[in-house]
């Protein structure tokens, strides 16, 4: 379950290991939001960051793990050294983010796939991709300063 707590500006750090389900997201993105709040993000970013963590947890559950019963979500929120470090990972087969569609190409305006990744860069100061065996690791990171610049 969950294991740190958010104080100040301490380094801090909170781990899930979760079922692969709506669920789940739906915890994700709740933590996300709350933790966004506690790190100083005024309302409009805290949102960001929870829309952007929910986009990213259905992609685990849904796209990565498809839902299976055996495959777990993983995620870690972090803040430390002024940034808000969110990692979300699934155990599927694995995402390629440079063959994905661009869902701004007006071939793609009307698909109702494809956006998640767009949206979560969008909402987010830094997105990475690493390869797991198996899955797909996604760190999102919002820099706390970045509201003030």
């Amino acid at each position: 379950m969950g294991v740190g707590q958010l104080a100040g500006s301490q380094a801090s750090r909170i781990t899930y290991t979760l079922e692969s389900s709506l669920e789940s997201v739906n915890r994700l993105e709740q933590t996300a939001e709350d933790l966004a709040k506690r790190a100083g993000l005024d309302e409009d970013e805290a949102y960001r960051v929870s829309m952007a963590v929910r986009e990213a947890s259905v992609n685990a559950v849904l796209h990565g793990n498809r839902y299976h019963p055996n495959k777990r979500v993983t995620a870690s929120f972090e803040t430390d050294n002024g940034s808000l470090v969110i990692r979300i990972a699934d155990e599927g087969e694995g995402l390629d983010p440079e063959n994905l569609p661009d869902p701004l190409a007006p071939e793609n305006l009307l698909r109702g796939s494809g956006r998640g990744i767009f949206l979560i860069r969008s909402f987010m100061d830094e997105v990475h991709f690493r390869r797991l065996e198996p899955g797909t690791e996604l760190t999102l990171v919002k820099h706390l300063n970045a509201a003030t610049t």
